[in-house]
């Protein structure tokens, strides 16, 4: 452990002597158990002596990362499988790897997670132990191995791979010789198994007691990690589409061949990396990776979601009996849902979407983790490439310059080294850079010495010296890895950084400033039920004082609106927004303009106008609506209530001429509206005319008895 003392404007920025004392007597660990006995100071104590292991740090430094799905869903368009699909819907006639590595490589991303197999057991490479995959579809014959490609070409492009093998199997749980919940009993197995003619180079061997899904996952897993890798991260989903026959998972078995296998991997889903709680990009405003558990994570085997709004407080800690490192990853996808359907209907994030996303992420101390789906012809369709290559331009437009490389402060902080670093007593005058002339800052990047003194800060601010005195321009709470404040432009020759509250005294190893050029605004669109459209800037969550200041007009301060209602896409020569105006069932476009630099596209489908709409029944699975008059519908669009963890999964659209008699219409399915309750829309393969409409619940999400509609449109 490194310590450095600098004297700074007369203040000696040090360790207190009692914490000193206590370094001494106390290890760093990846995780500390927690006593009956220890006092909440003795708690706070250890939580500052948690720390992450190497392979944890190293997934933390990768910062942006890819996720890919990619299997039947592709090909049948929806977002869970039911693992009864003929495995030649799978109908793969080419595949560009290198365009996927080119891409996220551009995006500034450094591993790529490839789900081999997802819920509905569909394996995308050539395994052993199945015909259910790659193996039985046209694609080069039966002999394409995806997995295989992937792995070449992050060799070729300097990416890590991960895999996300699924712990559930539909196709074994719907296939009646299916090994997944057939209650077949522990026995000694050797892992793997051996398959006539298709010898393994690698010679290791395992035995464990386990049952036949256990054994044919650890088989499964040996395959991959010795033929495929290095592998840096395996990826375990927590979703459970069904279950059957009470299958249990032997995880500490699969944990002790990921170990001796892929020594560098972590584990996600487990003791090793967390996800943030959501599949939409949200992000904690204060992300503790150091957490409580109620049990030893070393020996663990069921391992609950994290979903918590506070998982690292220090009202948390207290009810603690083991306190661990678990960094958090932040996932979502680059499309309206984790799978590709169409580039005409399926929505794609903007790049102010993905870089604001990526702000907040990897500057609120996680790791994210975007979600690319192939599609049919296995390449990135061309909007999220252009996304991607945009986002890794911004990205390096911004952090590739620090305004301080020329800075005096001490050089711990600006020599961009993570093993070297001041520490800074909270009660201190602060950290004092200045700049040989003034300098022009939006963001300001911190960072802790996280790797040897854990996560102490708990609250900070930052102050720039603005006409002879200290102004505050941001504050956050804690750090850890690396936090990111972003606040409106100011110009100012020396920044202080003052800690404000910690566990123990912090170690702070990089302090660099930024600026970020400002772009036309995010916009959102909203409509009244008589039909009354209003468009304005999308709301800035930045979270941080600034002066009392409205930060979305000053950051984009002089730009105009234009828009389209006919589907074609809007510029200076479009209509110029102004004010509200009336709109009925068509589509949206709009964008703002600053500078002659165009902004994202906001692309919003509004539906039949609601007023005169009636309620024509409800009850726990449906609700029907009399619309007053016959209307053409050619789909509609489902909003769940975001809190409270219901909406609807899957069901049936009905319609009536008279609110009595009904007919199918269509039937829908989406995706996980628990974890991303965002609104979703789903496109009729043939309009029909109706007066009553009935939305019917066929599968309700999370398992419970009802659903909670928060908003509805047909169109």
């Amino acid at each position: 452990m490194k310590h450095t003392f600098i004297l700074l404007l007369g203040t000696l920025l040090s360790l207190q002597g009692q914490a000193q004392n206590q370094n001494k007597q106390m290890q760093f660990r990846n995780t500390i158990p927690v006593e009956a006995t220890d006092s909440h100071a003795t708690i706070i104590e250890k939580a500052a002596h948690v720390v992450p292991t190497p392979n944890q740090l190293a997934a933390l430094q990768n910062e942006f990362i890819a996720f890919i799905h990619f299997g039947p869903n592709s090909f049948t368009r929806l977002e869970w499988g039911n693992g009864k699909e003929d495995p030649t819907v799978f109908d793969l006639k080419e595949l560009d790897t290198d365009q996927w590595c080119e891409a996220m490589k551009a995006a500034g991303m450094k591993m790529v997670i490839l789900t081999v197999k997802h819920h509905d057991g569909f394996v995308l490479w050539q395994s052993r132990y199945t015909k259910h995959g790659i193996m039985s579809t046209g694609f080069r014959n039966g002999k394409g191995d995806i997995l295989k490609d992937l792995s070449a070409s992050c060799r070729k492009y300097g990416l890590k791979l991960g895999v996300y093998l699924s712990p559930a199997d539909l196709y074994h749980i719907e296939n009646p010789e299916g090994l997944y919940g057939n209650l077949s009993k522990y026995t000694k197995r050797t892992i793997p198994r051996e398959v006539p003619g298709r010898p393994f180079a690698n010679k290791t061997r395992f035995e464990f007691v386990v049952d036949d899904y256990n054994e044919y996952f650890l088989n499964q897993l040996f395959e991959i990690l010795t033929e495929y890798g290095p592998i840096h991260e395996v990826w375990f989903d927590g979703a459970h589409p069904k279950r059957k026959s009470g299958q249990t998972y032997n995880y500490p078995a699969w944990k002790k061949l990921i170990k001796a296998l892929a020594p560098d991997a972590v584990i996600f889903g487990r003791e090793d990396v967390r996800w943030c709680g959501n599949e939409a990009g949200g992000t904690r405003s204060t992300e503790w990776n150091v957490v409580p558990y109620q049990a030893n994570p070393d020996t663990m085997s069921n391992f609950a979601d994290m979903t918590d709004k506070d998982l690292g407080s220090r009202e948390q800690l207290y009810k603690a009996k083991y306190l661990h490192y678990q960094q958090a990853e932040t996932n979502t996808s680059i499309r309206e849902g984790w799978f590709y359907r169409d580039d005409t209907h399926q929505k794609v994030r903007s790049t102010d979407d993905v870089f604001d996303i990526y702000e907040r992420a990897v500057g609120g101390n996680s790791t994210f983790l975007l979600n690319i789906p192939p599609n049919r012809d296995g390449k990135f369709s061309p909007t999220d490439v252009a996304v991607l290559k945009e986002t890794g331009q911004r990205i390096r437009e911004t952090y590739g310059t620090d305004l301080f490389r020329q800075a005096k402060g001490p050089k711990e902080l600006l020599d961009q080294n993570a093993d070297t670093y001041v520490t800074v007593d909270k009660d201190g005058a602060g950290i004092v850079i200045s700049t040989p002339q003034p300098v022009t800052l939006n963001r300001l990047v911190i960072q802790e010495a996280i790797a040897t003194n854990g996560e102490r800060v708990e609250k900070h601010a930052v102050d720039a010296w603005i006409e002879g005195g200290w102004k505050e321009i941001a504050h956050a709470t804690n750090i850890g890895y690396k936090r990111i404040l972003r606040f409106p432009d100011v110009t100012t020759d020396k920044i202080r950084v003052r800690i404000l509250e910690s566990r123990l005294t912090p170690a702070i190893c990089t302090i660099s400033a930024h600026h970020y050029k400002a772009r036309p605004p995010r916009l959102s669109a909203q409509r009244s039920i008589d039909g009354l459209v209003t468009i304005e800037p999308m709301a800035q969550e930045f979270g941080w004082k600034a002066h009392g200041e409205n930060i979305a007009e000053n950051l984009n301060a002089g730009f105009k609106i234009y828009y389209t209602t006919d589907g074609t896409e809007p510029s200076a020569g479009a209509t110029e927004y102004k004010a509200p105006f009336q709109m009925g069932n068509s589509e949206l476009k709009a964008v703002a303009i600053l500078n002659g630099e165009k902004g994202a596209t906001l692309q919003e489908r509004f539906g039949l106008i609601k007023k005169g709409w009636k309620p024509a029944g409800k009850t726990s699975d449906y609700i029907a609506i009399d619309l007053g008059s016959e209307q053409t519908i050619s789909g509609f669009a489902y909003t769940p209530k975001k809190e409270g963890g219901k909406g609807t999964v899957g069901g049936t659209i009905r319609t009536s001429d008279d609110g009595k008699s009904w007919k199918e219409a269509e039937s829908f399915e989406f995706g996980n509206l628990v974890n991303d309750p965002s609104k979703r829309y789903h496109h009729f393969k043939k309009a029909v005319k109706a007066r009553y409409v009935k939305i019917e619940a066929a599968e309700i999400a999370a398992g419970t008895e009802e659903t909670a509609i928060a908003e509805i449109d047909l169109f």
